[in-house]
């Protein structure tokens, strides 16, 4: 975990953060994990991949998920994205099912959200790296330093961005930061999407109002659909 693996304008916007002790001790901790024959999951040349696909400077839309998938083979190194080939986890099977309701778009046989992050969607966990099969074991050892920071860096900025929270996590996250602030931000807030919460979720018509959002900054929209 450096700068090196960091996309060069989040490097360079994150450059003091990387020199922090509690970064370095989580690097030790990783390792650990290794040297103790733990698997983590996404793989580490995916660890960042949020950050390759949406440099700093063309973020429009923050969707703020918990902790990776820790099952084998899914996590991507983006909020609620599995690979491809992978099937569709249920909370972003109610993700297709809102944006279908609010939209009309068929959800994606397959559950990459790459394009999203390509058009500027920053797809980020609270942590970025989980031990397979133990949700929220990579809790408590850096990493919600880490994202709070990158949530600072994004509130200080005088361009205005659509912050999406989903679930009480990721509401109490990025609020407390927002609150501190004078900012141009919007924020969006429901339910999680998860089969637990999901009734909360549905009808928030978020995808839609993203886009109102955007346009109304002379921005461009969100292309939604994953289909071909």
């Amino acid at each position: 975990m450096n700068e090196m693996t960091l996309e060069k304008s989040w490097a360079e916007i994150l450059k003091d953060e990387l020199k922090k002790p509690y970064v370095a001790d989580l690097k030790k901790f990783l390792s650990l994990e290794a040297e103790q024959g733990y698997s983590t999951y996404p793989p580490k040349q995916f660890v960042f991949n949020a950050f390759r696909h949406t440099p700093y400077d063309k973020v429009k839309v923050v969707i703020m998920g918990q902790d990776p998938y820790h099952g084998p083979n899914q996590a991507e190194g983006m909020s609620f994205s599995v690979a491809p080939g992978v099937r569709v986890p249920p909370s972003l099977q109610n993700i297709y099912k809102e944006l279908n309701n609010d939209l009309s778009i068929l959800p994606a046989q397959h559950g990459s959200l790459m394009k999203w992050a390509d058009q500027g969607v920053l797809l980020l966990n609270a942590t970025l790296t989980v031990r397979a099969r133990q949700p929220k074991s990579h809790y408590g050892k850096g990493w919600e330093q880490f994202t709070d920071t990158v949530i600072e860096k994004l509130c200080d900025r005088q361009d205005p961005l659509v912050f999406v929270l989903w679930g009480r996590s990721a509401k109490e996250k990025c609020e407390k930061i927002l609150e501190t602030r004078s900012h141009p931000h919007a924020v969006l807030t429901a339910a999680h999407p998860s089969p637990y919460s999901a009734e909360g979720f549905f009808g928030c018509r978020h995808f839609s109002k993203i886009n109102n959002y955007l346009k109304s900054w002379d921005k461009d929209p969100i292309d939604w659909s994953l289909n071909s």
